[in-house]
């Protein structure tokens, strides 16, 4: 080949490495019977199927009402999704905060949720006029997403008394390399309007559960990832007041955690994000994580991070969306793409909720 062709080669090359990558609508609020489409979660099967949960609210956006936990299913890596299919609904109540993890044991797909009746806030809870409403809930599937079984009440396993508010996720749980399952969550106290995250585990494929370590206060919705030396690493929304997230590390699998540290790098509008490894999950990290959140003091500019250093610095990242965007959730698919689900608008965040996927280089091109 000639070398001025060569060159044209790599530079055809670089230019749709750089390329932004266009985004798949998954759900738009107004249609199949939902006001408001919120709370994105993905995760890939053992079998290489991607789902895309998210809450489904009847009458409006409020985090209360009438929701339902709602999926879609891809067999092409997100190119185009199946039907919604409906996989919790509790009549009026709300049903969500969506948190699956696949057990690489047996295949299973396990989903966490919460619940609580849609006539009660979450102020009602956190206040003491309702703390017991808010329970936790578990199904499974094993048919690789297409049937779930019966959602099963888990709150007395993974509750304490004094606790009020209660969240799964939103976003992925993970497996170990140890084969231990962990979720990321958050609660409130009788104490007052202080929120804590936490984790829940399990060493038996998700039969019988345990609550694990308990972050210091004021931090909220969070996401964990085992780092290349085993401990894990807990990135948590905080309310310190700084709009950075929260850091602490567990070297006992998420029995304990290390003291809170705020990342600097990390900008936040107080809002959840997504953290994983770019290794197949259950496997050891190979020190790269990714990052997802709206990276601004406003829902906005949504953002994918690339450490390689298992979080100590982000070298990297990639502006995917500049306008309206909040909740996302992370994954790395079977060609080793990263596969973002988020939601993103142009008035406002809460309208639509995208796929978008993008080989790992692209977070590397200028």
């Amino acid at each position: 080949m000639k070398p001025r062709i060569v060159i044209h080669a790599l530079l055809l090359a670089a230019c749709a490495a750089a390329a932004q990558p266009e985004p798949v609508e998954v759900f738009r609020a107004g249609e199949g019977g939902y006001h408001t489409y919120r709370i994105p979660a993905l995760i890939l099967s053992a079998k290489g199927t991607l789902l895309a949960f998210c809450e489904g609210r009847v009458d409006s956006a409020a985090d209360s009402g009438n929701i339902d936990l709602l999926l879609r299913r891809s067999f092409d890596n997100g190119k185009t999704w199946q039907p919604v299919q409906k996989v919790a609904d509790f009549g009026d109540d709300t049903i969500g905060n969506p948190a699956p993890v696949v057990d690489r044991g047996n295949g299973t797909i396990l989903l966490l949720l919460t619940r609580n009746p849609g006539k009660v806030t979450e102020r009602m809870i956190t206040s003491g006029q309702s703390p017991r409403d808010r329970t936790v809930w578990i199904t499974r599937s094993t048919d690789d997403g297409a049937t779930w079984t019966k959602p099963e009440d888990i709150t007395a396993s993974t509750k304490l008394p004094d606790w009020t508010w209660y969240a799964t996720g939103p976003g992925n749980g993970i497996q170990l390399k140890s084969g231990r399952l962990v979720i990321p969550c958050d609660h409130n106290t009788h104490e007052g309007d202080v929120r804590y995250s936490h984790v829940i585990y399990s060493d038996d494929h998700g039969t019988n559960w345990k609550i694990g370590g308990i972050a210091e206060g004021k931090t909220n919705e969070s996401a964990i990832a085992e780092r290349k030396d085993g401990s894990l690493i807990f990135n948590m929304r905080s309310y310190h007041g700084k709009n950075r997230r929260a850091i602490q590390i567990s070297r006992d699998q998420g029995v304990t955690f290390g003291p809170l540290q705020m990342d600097e790098a990390l900008i936040e509008p107080v809002c959840q994000a997504s953290l994983i490894t770019t290794q197949p999950m259950g496997t050891r990290s190979n020190g790269q994580l990714l990052f997802s959140n709206p990276a601004s003091t406003k829902r906005e500019r949504m953002t994918v991070r690339l450490s390689t250093d298992d979080g100590q610095t982000w070298k990297y990242q990639k502006v995917i969306q500049e306008g309206a965007a909040a909740y996302s959730s992370l994954a790395i698919l079977r060609d080793r793409t990263i596969g973002l689900l988020y939601e993103r608008g142009e008035k406002n965040a809460y309208e639509k909720i995208v796929f978008t996927r993008f080989p790992l280089n692209f977070l590397k091109t200028k």
